[in-house]
């Protein structure tokens, strides 16, 4: 079930909003939590209902381990704490291992072995995120003691399960703990019910269409210079969008619940360097990522020789944490090898040509992280650097002859249109004016009351017309990991 499909938005969503303030009212937060944590199961068996068991079971697991280093560390035993932490890491990332990563290991030890062809469980990489969070703050003593329903209705809370935010135990916890949580507040349900549409419209109007750019250039065997960067610059606003969207659909839905989330984007193509795009690009698994990977590996305590290796060691994980594949390790390994030049550079440059080398550095590194494949990463590539050739439409060879010196004439630019074959124009535009929202407009957050007020306005007219014509429902791009 997709946070915009209809059978969410006019089935689930308000059966489980009415049953969460009917029973809150009727029979108190207890009652409540336990009907959000039954619709969060429901919502995550939508699609297999054989994985809830798993997710049941990994709650069940952690719970225990985290309430026993809990008790070993408020009673002063180190040592006893520390090794149950170490066993329920190992444990985690032993299951987050088989069902994501056993057959890319295989395939490195053996690569003429068959494949084991493990499924993988919807958000797993998520939930055990989640859940080795709340073993590492137990044994810091970071988290209050909770009960089970509360902290079972924490993990599989449906808004963050199936793709973020990572959000702190320390954070959420204390408000389903509230005796209030499940009180009714028109003020709160209206801000999040806003809040979801203006992602939704993100998703279903802007996402998805550039998606259909992106895909057609990707497909391209060898695409020509104008091409590749066509396909590359609607894939960076695709992914752009589309998590954005997904982000705010999250914190709409936690909104309308009396929840919280923590905000996931603040205009990331912004940035004017590679560390501020990472602390404005999925916050919640940068702040993870430093946390509980970046500082214990020892940080920039060490020298720069030691924080250069612990930075690109955290970027390496996060790039596989993302797939099994070759192509995401590269991924993660070039925003390293960017953040440790950056820590490096002692040069300022003026904030355009800063801003505007960090945004080619992440739209190049975009292309690994989309392609099928090394190959094909490489072919589009050799396309952006123009050693495939350079085919530009007639109109413009036309109205600019000297062109037709260096760049091929072409009726039509064949990966440039999507299903309803855009013309080159009508696709130009619809780039501009993305790259415009991103590189010119504020943070939505950031807008003044009445500004977003007709922001959010918008966004419900354009959401609402795309859920009942839309020609189909693409997943986010998020649930591939």
């Amino acid at each position: 079930m997709l946070f915009h499909s209809q059978a969410f938005i006019l089935g689930f969503l308000p059966l489980a909003l009415a049953g969460f303030f009917l029973l809150g009212r009727l029979g108190g937060r207890a009652w409540a939590l336990a009907w959000l944590l039954a619709a969060s199961l429901f919502f995550y068996g939508w699609w297999n209902p054989r994985l809830v068991p798993l997710l049941a079971g990994s709650i069940a697991a952690n719970y225990w381990l985290g309430q026993r280093i809990l008790r070993h560390a408020q009673s002063g035993h180190a040592t006893p704490a520390r090794r149950w932490l170490i066993a329920g890491i190992t444990c985690n990332l032993a299951l987050l291992g088989w069902f994501k990563y056993a057959d890319f290991l295989l395939h490195i030890a053996a690569p003429n072995a068959p494949l084991l062809s493990i499924f993988l469980p919807l958000a797993i990489s998520f939930f055990t995120f989640q859940q080795i969070m709340f073993l590492v703050d137990s044994a810091r003593q970071q988290r209050a003691d909770t009960d089970v329903l509360t902290y079972a209705t924490f993990v599989a809370f449906f808004p963050h399960l199936i793709a973020g935010p990572i959000v702190r135990p320390r954070y959420i916890i204390p408000q389903l703990l509230a005796p209030d949580i499940a009180v009714l507040r028109a003020a709160t349900l209206t801000d999040g019910l806003l809040i979801f549409l203006l992602g939704l419209a993100k998703k279903l109007v802007l996402a998805d269409t550039f998606g259909g750019f992106s895909d057609t250039g990707f497909a391209a065997p060898a695409p020509t210079f104008v091409e590749a960067w066509y396909a590359v610059l609607a894939y960076s606003l695709q992914i752009y969008f589309d998590f954005s969207g997904y982000s705010d659909m999250a914190i709409g839905l936690a909104r309308m619940m009396n929840v919280r989330f923590p905000l996931n984007f603040a205009s990331p193509y912004q940035a004017r360097n590679i560390a501020e795009f990472w602390r404005r690009w999925h916050i919640t698994l940068g702040v993870f990522l430093r946390d509980y990977v970046y500082i214990p590996l020892g940080g920039s305590r060490s020298g720069e020789t030691r924080r250069a290796v612990n930075l690109l060691a955290t970027m390496l994980l996060c790039g596989l944490w993302h797939g099994a594949a070759w192509r995401f390790v590269l991924w993660g390994g070039l925003h390293g090898t960017f953040l440790v030049l950056h820590t490096r550079s002692r040069v300022a440059l003026p904030r355009p040509i800063a801003q505007a080398l960090t945004l080619i550095a992440v739209v190049v590194a975009w292309v690994p992280f989309r392609a099928d494949g090394l190959d094909a990463a490489l072919a589009m590539l050799r396309g952006m650097a123009g050693l495939s050739g350079i085919a530009l439409p007639k109109m413009i060879v036309q109205a600019l002859p000297l062109l037709g010196e260096f760049a091929t004439p072409v009726p039509l630019l064949p990966y440039l249109g999507d299903a309803r074959t855009l013309s080159f124009p009508e696709v130009s535009a619809c780039l501009v004016l993305g790259w415009f929202i991103v590189l010119a407009l504020p943070h939505v957050h950031e807008l003044s009351e009445r500004t977003r007020g007709w922001a959010l306005t918008a966004g419900f007219a354009f959401s609402v017309q795309a859920l009942f014509f839309a020609p189909h429902v693409a997943p986010f791009l998020y649930f591939r990991f």
